[in-house]
């Protein structure tokens, strides 16, 4: 089965929050870590302490849930936290998931959670392990519930000791019929994701059954009780030749760039050079690294200039696919520490970026309003409304600053819809993958007439536009 029929199969089920969908995390919504291969720990942990505590934890994400696993946890792990609280582990939790395990969220659980979502079921994570990064993974996702492995506290402070059962096994499918009967939810009509075959009795608890890049016991049961197998692509580590690439795509764009600003110099036309050099090194970095661009709307790219184009913010690969789709007239607006970026801050100059300071909202209403200014130039700009790169493939809130400015500037907003970009470059990577980014360019949108009553009603409908692309992509 793959995604679209798994996507399917949620759309035909009823509606309501009676519907349950219990996402196993580690091997199913997390791709793991092999405990022969332990994930590097990040070295901005506040002490030494932190950085055992972030250790620890890579170890409760070990894709095998072995009977050593359960042992290691109990007579190791957490009797190292005793002295710790909720909130100290949870920090460092919270870190790891952002800087690291992210990465390895497979997107099509996304899209799954998200169909389910639509459908208005109750979206559940189950672990064996302690609840700190499936807490911070729930959050990232919009699942609402986590139910793993409670640890022992005595007045705020965990005491080393588990709680009540680890759940693994026939207790983990304990707890999901235990959850289900207090928050009235049908198993019979409820759905299941799981990996390993230590799972096969929550499987069998739901009355439908989704093995993910199963093992190979898990494989064979699926076979028998004719469980439909989905298989996500590999999250894992990058190979030498994507870092190679991803290296030569590097030298690739600087030298384009070289080129492209030569020859303005050489017309002693200013702009002339940054537009050739934002749409050579955008070709010739994302050609060496393999990454193609489909576009859609490539009409509406040119139809009204200037304006300003909006994009979901994904990944750092979006600035080069927003150059390929782009090509030039325009500068984009972006944070002020990328300013002092020795790579990128003397381009990001010379190419006119705004810089502001996203912790200083006054500061930022400042910086921004030569935009208007540029805007009536004929020089469009570029901006994210979420204000900063996603996670997940899903769209945060927009907050209101780009369409202030079209507003005030007399111009469109023109919206850039941008999917896989952070599957091929997430949020915190530094490998740019081979692969397709999907790009649609929509029509533009009139905000002169905005009243300010309806300013919010009306950015949360561009908002919704995006959820809906992404939710349900277009097809040739």
């Amino acid at each position: 089965m793959d995604i679209r029929d798994a996507i399917r199969r949620i759309h035909d089920a009823p509606d309501g929050p009676e519907v349950g969908a219990f996402f196993e995390f580690t091997g199913t919504i997390l791709q793991g870590y092999s405990p022969l291969r332990p994930m590097r720990v990040k070295k901005d942990s506040d002490s030494d302490r932190d950085r055992d505590v972030a250790l620890d934890l890579m170890k409760t994400l070990r894709a095998s849930k072995a009977p050593q696993f359960v042992e290691d946890m109990v007579g190791t792990v957490y009797p190292s936290w005793r002295g710790r609280t909720d909130d100290d582990i949870a920090s460092v939790a919270n870190r790891i998931f952002e800087r690291a395990a992210a990465g390895r969220v497979y997107p099509e659980v996304w899209h799954l959670i998200n169909a389910h979502h639509n459908k208005g079921h109750t979206v559940v994570i189950a672990t064996a392990g302690p609840p700190y990064v499936a807490q911070a993974a729930a959050r990232a996702l919009d699942c609402g519930h986590v139910l793993s492995t409670s640890l022992e506290k005595r007045d705020g402070v965990l005491t080393g000791l588990v709680d009540g059962p680890v759940l693994w096994r026939r207790a983990k499918a304990h707890a999901v019929r235990k959850f289900a009967e207090t928050n009235g939810i049908d198993l019979k009509l409820s759905f299941g994701y799981c990996h390993g075959s230590d799972d096969v009795e929550l499987l069998s608890a739901v009355g439908f059954a989704g093995a993910v890049n199963p093992d190979r016991t898990l494989a064979k049961i699926a076979e028998q009780k004719q469980w439909p197998v989905l298989t996500f692509a590999s999250r894992g580590a990058v190979s030498p030749v994507q870092v190679g690439r991803t290296f030569a795509g590097y030298g690739g764009f600087f030298g384009a760039v070289g080129l492209g600003l030569t020859k303005g110099a050489v017309k002693r036309d200013h702009r002339l050079g940054v537009d050739a050099a934002i749409g050579m090194s955008a070709d010739v970095a994302l050609r060496i690294a393999g990454v193609d661009v489909n576009l859609r709307g490539v009409e509406n790219v040119w139809s009204r200039r200037p304006a300003v184009f909006i994009f979901n913010h994904q990944s750092q690969a979006d600035a080069l696919v927003l150059a390929k789709v782009l090509r030039g007239g325009f500068t984009g607006i972006t944070k002020k520490e990328m300013a002092s970026s020795k790579l990128f801050g003397p381009i990001l100059r010379i190419a006119d970026a705004v810089f502001i300071d996203r912790a200083d909202s006054a500061s930022a209403r400042e910086a921004l309003r030569p935009v208007a200014d540029t805007l009536k130039s004929g020089l469009s700009i570029v901006i994210a409304p979420e204000g900063t790169r996603s996670l997940t493939p899903g769209v945060g809130p927009f907050k209101k600053g780009a369409f202030h400015i079209a507003q005030q500037a007399g111009v469109p907003i023109v919206p850039v819809i941008i999917r896989n970009a952070g599957e091929l470059m997430w949020k915190h990577g530094r490998v740019l993958r081979r692969g397709t980014v999907d790009v649609v360019v929509e029509k533009p949108i009139d905000v002169a007439r905005w009243k300010k009553d309806d300013f919010e009603k009306n950015i949360a409908e561009v908002q919704r536009m995006y959820r809906r692309y992404l939710e349900n992509w277009p097809r040739d």
